[in-house]
């Protein structure tokens, strides 16, 4: 399929799953619009760089997630949001009792009420032009949850809910909205912290992975950043139109146990 003339806007994209859903996006031919809080010559220089790869437009735009009024200007400053990607966000772990206030409000605004706001600002866009797709970067943990995770747990259940919301919203229009709920994916973050892993259990790389990290994941293997721009490249396809407020599990069996 091709999404040729199509825009996308993908926030927290200037690595990870981010990167992976903007890349695989501009593979099928969107132009795209990376974001992230940072604004060095390394963002601009990746969306150059995916500009020459894939023969497309892109552009790199500085926002702070954690305001909405931030949120907002960077669909506007987008130009065109024909396709939505809600990514941005953090973690925090910590016992609920001990848990900050600081870091519980941050992770909120971030995980969550960032796609409030773009939303909010993409859908007239998506009116004008008689077309759009909004795609919510959730969690396993929008379906389940795992202790001293309440703020990203909270937040991701929200992200379902308000994914189900839009939908029912736009039920009648060219529009859908759903949420891709991965598991654990192999992204440089994670990569990171394979060896330290290593060095605290006394284990191979590959214990550490399948016995450790990918415990609670039954297929034992990570998702990559590629099946999950797949995924969000089918959910723009005419094949996906009828598609719209539920989710889409990309976690090898986690949420089947």
């Amino acid at each position: 399929m091709t999404l040729k003339g199509k825009s996308a806007v993908i926030t927290g994209s200037n690595s990870g799953i981010g990167l992976g859903v903007a890349r695989e996006l501009a593979r099928a031919g969107a132009d795209v619009v990376l974001n992230s809080f940072t604004d060095l010559p390394e963002d601009h220089a990746l969306a150059a760089a995916i500009a020459a790869e894939f023969g497309v437009r892109a552009r790199y735009i500085k926002a702070d997630m954690s305001n909405g009024n931030a949120c907002r200007a960077l669909v506007d400053a987008a130009g065109g949001c024909d396709i939505l990607v809600n990514n941005a966000g953090i973690q925090h772990v910590s016992p609920v009792e001990s848990f900050p206030a600081e870091k519980w409000d941050a992770v909120i605004a971030i995980n969550l009420s960032s796609a409030f706001h773009t939303i909010a600002a993409a859908l007239p866009q998506m009116r004008k032009r008689g077309w759009g797709r909004v795609v919510n970067i959730a969690s396993a943990h929008g379906l389940t949850a795992s202790p001293y995770k309440s703020a990203y747990v909270a937040a991701k259940h929200g992200i379902v809910g308000l994914t189900k919301t839009v939908a029912l919203e736009t039920a009648q229009e060219p529009i859908t909205c759903n949420a891709i709920c991965p598991g654990y994916v192999l992204t440089p973050l994670v990569e990171a912290q394979i060896p330290d892993q290593m060095k605290t259990h006394s284990m191979s790389r590959e214990d550490v992975i399948k016995k450790v990290m990918l415990e609670r994941q039954p297929s034992r293997e990570f998702a990559t950043v590629e099946q999950l721009g797949g995924t969000v490249v089918f959910l723009c396809s005419p094949a996906a139109e009828q598609i719209t407020g539920t989710t889409i599990s990309v976690d090898g069996g986690w949420t089947a146990l």
